[in-house]
Parts: C-alpha cells; sequence; structure tokens
C-alpha cells in the first residue's frame, strides 16, 4: 500500500501543478522571451509545437533525473525505512514545524483530497479545451 499511496500523492501534486499551469497558460501569463514557434499558442495547442520546438524533450529529461533519483527514498521506503509515503524531508515553507502529530495528520489528509480533485480538474480542463476549443475560463 505504501507504493500506490506514493504514487496517488505524486499524481496528485503533478496534478495541482498541472491545473494551475494549464489556466496561467490559457490566461495569457508567459515566461518572456518566448521561445520561437511557441508565440501565441494554447495550453492545448502547446503540446505538438513544444516537441517540435524541443523543449519538452528538456522536460522529459528533467522528470527522468529527478523519477530515478526519487526512486531511492521509494525502494528504502518498501524495506522498512520507516519513511512515509510522499515525504522526502523537502518543507522549505515549514508547513510542518511546531505542529502536534494530529495537525500533520490533518494536514496530509487535505493534500491527499486536494491531489484528488487536482487530478479530476485537471481531466475536466482538458477535455473541455479539447473538445470545445475554448480556453480559461470555459
Amino acid at each position: 500500500m505504501d507504493f500506490l499511496r506514493e504514487a496517488e500523492l505524486k499524481h496528485g501534486r503533478i496534478c495541482m501543478l498541472a491545473t494551475v499551469g494549464w489556466m496561467a497558460v490559457d490566461m495569457g501569463m508567459r515566461v518572456y522571451p518566448v521561445p520561437a514557434g511557441l508565440e501565441g499558442l494554447t495550453a492545448a495547442t502547446a503540446h505538438d509545437a513544444s516537441v517540435a520546438q524541443g523543449g519538452l524533450g528538456q522536460v522529459f529529461g528533467w522528470i527522468a533525473i529527478a523519477e530515478m533519483a526519487s526512486w531511492i527514498g521509494i525502494s528504502q521506503m518498501l524495506q522498512g525505512s520507516g519513511r512515509e509515503a510522499g515525504d522526502f524531508g523537502f518543507d522549505p515553507m515549514g508547513f510542518m514545524n511546531g505542529k502536534t502529530e494530529e495537525q500533520k495528520n490533518a494536514m496530509k489528509l487535505k493534500e491527499l483530497k486536494n491531489g484528488r480533485l487536482a487530478m479530476l480538474a485537471f481531466s475536466g480542463i482538458c477535455t473541455q479545451s479539447v473538445l470545445f476549443d475554448k480556453t480559461f475560463p470555459f
């Protein structure tokens, strides 16, 4: 079950970022200078252009490196190290500092539920954007 919880947390975190990213691109937010060939794209049309331009290949490479590094912690967890699913010891904002165990568990449950909601939200955003050829807000 630890591996499944790890996967659920990872997918939820990715979908939380993807949902915000999709909406930000559709609302016109860009990182300047915009690479050649990527001007005026929506989030739904950016994939193919980004593959042709080469940007998504770089994203794939960096994600592959991050996945390989995370596998060390996951394999240790599966061998009984005591590491909790999704805990990489990275809390720069200090969300878990100075909290009781009950408060920490409540924060973990909130993250899990928000991740589940983001997975549904991202699926809906992708579907609406492609089916109705509209940008955010739909």
